[in-house]
C-alpha cells in the first residue's frame, strides 16, 4: 500500500505522498458529502515544499476534516491505538503515520522527518490528544519537528466540529452542519540560530503556543465561534 517509498535522512521509509494524495480525494469526498466545510485562508499554505500544519482538536473529526479540505495532501502523526482492525492498512495506506505516545518512537519521528525531507506535508495535533482544542498545553514534539526540519509552521483552526451532537451519529456533527477551517500566516519556529538543544526547544514550544493561541482567537473572532 506504501506504493515507491523514500528515504529519510535516518534511513527509514517516508509515507507514500500518492497514498497521502488517495486519502485526500477520500476526505474531499466524505467532508463536503457530509458536512458543509467553510475554508478561509487556504492560500497561506505554501504550494510547495516542506511545511507542518499545526490543527487544534476537540472532535475525532478534526483530522478527516482537514485532509479533506487542505490544498496539498497531509500526512498526519496519529496514535498507534487508532490503527486496529481493518483500520489499520487503510490509514497506512493513505499515508498517515502510526506514534506510540508512550515513548520516544523512534519510527514515527524518522518517518515524519522523512515526509518534510522530501518537501511533503506534515500533519500535528500539537496537544497531543483529543481535548478543549485551545492549544492551551502542548508537547515539544512539534517544536522539535519545525526546529529539525526548518519547515514553516501554518495554524490551522477548526471550529464547530464538537459544538453540536448529530442526531443520526452523536458521535458527529449533524449532518449538513457548517465546519470552519481557518488557516493562518506561515512562521518559523526557531529563533534563526539553528540551535536545537533543549533550552532552544523549550523557547521555540513558548513562541509556537504564543503564535497558535493568537491564531485561534483570530479564526474565533472571524467566523463567529
Amino acid at each position: 500500500m506504501r506504493g515507491d517509498p523514500g528515504r529519510g535522512e535516518a534511513g527509514g521509509v517516508t509515507a507514500s505522498p500518492g497514498g497521502a494524495a488517495v486519502g485526500r480525494r477520500i476526505g474531499i469526498g466524505l467532508m463536503y458529502g457530509l458536512w458543509k466545510p467553510r475554508v478561509l485562508g487556504a492560500w497561506r499554505v505554501p504550494a510547495a515544499g516542506p511545511v507542518i500544519l499545526a490543527v487544534n482538536h476537540s472532535h475525532n473529526l478534526d483530522g478527516p476534516m482537514l485532509m479533506g479540505t487542505a490544498p496539498r495532501p497531509v500526512h498526519f502523526l496519529i496514535k498507534k491505538e487508532a490503527f486496529v482492525g481493518p483500520l489499520g492498512p487503510f490509514l497506512e495506506g493513505i499515508g498517515q503515520l502510526k506514534v506510540d505516545r508512550t515513548s520516544t518512537d523512534r519510527t514515527a519521528i524518522t518517518e515524519a522527518l522523512g515526509v518534510l525531507e522530501g518537501g511533503g506535508v506534515l500533519g500535528i495535533f500539537p496537544e497531543g490528544t483529543r481535548g478543549e482544542g485551545d492549544f492551551a498545553s502542548l508537547r515539544a514534539g512539534l517544536a522539535y519537528f519545525a526546529v529539525r526540519s526548518g519547515a514553516p509552521i501554518v495554524p490551522v483552526a477548526v471550529l464547530g466540529s464538537a459544538e453540536r451532537k448529530g442526531r443520526v451519529v452523536r458521535g458527529l456533527p449533524p449532518l449538513r452542519s457548517r465546519v470552519d477551517v481557518v488557516f493562518g500566516d506561515a512562521f518559523e519556529a526557531g529563533d534563526g540560530s539553528g540551535r536545537r538543544t533543549r533550552k532552544a526547544l523549550d523557547e521555540a514550544t513558548v513562541r509556537i503556543q504564543e503564535r497558535l493561541s493568537a491564531h485561534l482567537a483570530d479564526a474565533k473572532r472571524l467566523t463567529g465561534r
